[in-house]
């Protein structure tokens, strides 16, 4: 609780990518209040202190110098992951219109950087809202993000970059796209271990998880374990770490994140550096 005695509000992700995040949290911290909600939304609550730790895209931890990274829980990809996609209609240097996913901030500056870094493309944007599809965009490429983005368009485009796939084959780094963020000073209490406790019963129950969701975002259970097992991973490790703070630096240098926030990680209590020690050595 805070120190008024009212529940401290967590905010987490609405998609099945965060699902093995939240796994058994309302029990792990009863006094809490779990509120889902898209990545943008949930940025949003964090910066007007409507959330005391959200899971924030992690461009968006990078926004407020006042913010801490405060678990190694968070959604990653060291590869293609699925759920973020660029649908283009002509090549990617030829781009000059770009519909951006209304859940999306973290992609949004990716496709962005992407777009520049290697092609030299600053297209104009517009915003692509939540229960439209690519056919109601007339844009030169629409970026889709979270669980639309897992079924195909009908139709056939010139291009698409499954965003995880081309970070990595260009930087050789994973990419993270959510983390849990607080503001410095943040009594969480019991939350924070909670999110690491969290993290690893859905690691442990990725079966059910993957069997419970599926049909409601009409994909099979095989697709849905694949995607939560295979094209997604859910610890920061130093490659992470690396990783975030390369698409920061880019971030800069296309003025879409201040140049003096670097990701900031707040220091794990003793109980905390212990079992996420021991989480590594038992996988390696």
């Amino acid at each position: 609780m805070d120190l008024d005695g009212s529940p401290l509000r967590i905010g987490a992700v609405s998609y099945l990518n965060s699902k093995p995040l939240i796994e058994g949290l309302d029990e792990l911290v009863p006094d809490a209040e779990l509120i889902l909600d898209l990545p943008s939304r949930l940025a949003d609550g964090l910066a007007r202190g409507e959330l005391d730790v959200a899971l924030i895209p992690s461009v968006e931890a990078f926004a407020d110098p006042d913010y801490e990274i405060v678990s190694d829980a968070c959604v990653a990809t060291r590869g293609p992951v699925l759920s973020v996609k660029m649908y283009s209609r002509v090549h990617p240097g030829e781009v000059r219109t770009l519909a951006l996913d209304e859940g999306s901030r973290t992609s949004a500056a990716l496709v962005q950087i992407m777009l520049h870094e290697r092609y030299g493309v600053s297209p104009t944007l517009s915003t692509l809202p939540m229960g439209s599809g690519v056919e109601d965009s007339e844009a030169d490429a629409i970026l889709l993000i979270g669980d639309r983005a897992m079924h195909s368009p009908q139709e056939t485009f010139h291009t698409v970059w499954d965003l995880g796939e081309e970070w990595l084959a260009w930087t050789g780094l994973p990419f993270v796209f959510a983390m849990w963020v607080t503001r410095v000073g943040t009594d969480l209490g019991p939350v924070a271990d909670a999110l690491r406790q969290a993290r690893d019963l859905g690691i442990e129950d990725v079966a059910n998880i993957a069997e419970r969701e599926a049909s409601a975002l009409r994909i099979d259970r095989q697709t849905a374990l694949d995607y939560l097992t295979r094209n997604l991973h859910f610890r920061l490790s130093s490659a992470e770490r690396n990783g975030l703070k390369l698409f920061h630096r880019l971030a800069a240098r296309r003025g879409l994140s201040p140049e003096d926030a670097a990701p900031r990680f707040r220091q794990m209590s003793t109980t905390d550096l212990q079992a996420a020690c021991l989480t590594t050595l038992n996988q390696s």
